[in-house]
């Protein structure tokens, strides 16, 4: 019997997508269904789907922001989360500490991207403290975008530790704010603005959520190498538009676009079958290393995809 995956999302519905395809010989139907910010929508959506699917996503918000080792629950993403009673739904954060860590790692070994000494824009380092922890394990000097990129405020954090700090002091804050004013949803997420050049400008990659680095995206990025995970055709084409060089994403190609982690993770917890209470970091490293998901990495060639 085909499996069925649903993320339901709070971003526009112009990056909806679905794919049928196979996994470790099941056959599953992969859907992104957007709401365009529509947080009543996505409620009924999720209460409508409910039971009668495999896993949920939980697209375009996360259930928690991370700091160090403490973890804020969003009030918003609680609502979404409560929604559904009987299928497990998940948003993508077991796959950022572990499948993030390890691609930053599988870069390495592979001689596809070196980290070492090279300057890296993480544009929000709260949404991904895995992928954050290895870009520092291996040496690369990060700039941690948080404030910049989700509160407006121009002020780059220069560490893990100053990461974890400005976590603690606003995150019992930020849980509470209306998600749209901390992520661009809807019809925000095709809106792009002229700001903040000097911190692409600044740095060799630039790392981290899709929407976060398309909200400030100049108009010259020659030579970038973009490290990040969802994106569709469309966003390929813009990227090599303004001159990145390389596009690596976390999840891997499926039919011309790459899901977002809570998709892929969904997947996963399809896979494992056990309650989702009771699945461990380790099950997630075991299921990845059987699945083999390897990341996507081409070089963007702005002729070719005119």
């Amino acid at each position: 019997m085909m499996k069925r995956i649903v993320s339901v999302s709070l971003g526009s519905s112009c990056r909806d997508h679905a794919v049928e395809t196979k996994i470790m010989g099941e056959q599953f139907k992969i859907e992104r269904i957007g709401t365009n910010g529509d947080i009543d929508k996505a409620i009924n959506l999720i209460r409508l789907l409910d039971g009668k699917v495999d896993a949920f996503g939980m697209g375009g918000i996360d259930l928690y922001i991370r700091a160090g080792h403490k973890r804020y629950i969003l009030k918003d993403a609680m609502r979404l989360q409560e929604a559904a009673k009987i299928t497990p739904m998940v948003d993508g954060g077991g796959l950022k500490n572990t499948l993030e860590r390890y691609v930053v790692r599988y870069l390495l070994e592979k001689g596809l991207c070196s980290f070492s000494g090279k300057d890296v824009l993480l544009v929000c380092g709260m949404d991904r403290f895995g992928m954050a922890e290895a870009l520092v394990e291996e040496g690369a000097n990060v700039t941690f975008g948080d404030l910049i990129f989700g509160l407006n405020i121009p002020v780059p954090v220069k560490s893990l530790e100053m990461l974890a700090t400005v976590g603690k002091i606003l995150g019992p804050v930020v849980s509470n704010i209306p998600f749209k004013y901390l992520y661009p949803i809807g019809d925000k997420q095709e809106v792009i603005i002229n700001k903040y050049d000097k911190y692409y400008n600044k740095n060799e990659i630039i790392a981290g959520d899709y929407l976060y680095i398309k909200k400030y995206l100049p108009e010259d990025i020659t030579g970038k190498v973009i490290l990040t995970n969802t994106v569709t055709a469309e966003d390929v084409k813009l990227l090599a538009d303004r001159g990145a060089k390389y596009l690596i994403t976390t999840t891997p190609e499926f039919q011309g676009r790459s899901f977002g982690t809570n998709v892929m993770e969904a997947v996963l917890v399809t896979l494992l079958n056990k309650p989702l209470e009771s699945i461990t970091e380790e099950d997630y490293k075991y299921i990845l290393a059987s699945v083999k998901f390897i990341p996507r990495f081409i070089k963007l060639d702005k002729e070719k995809l005119a």
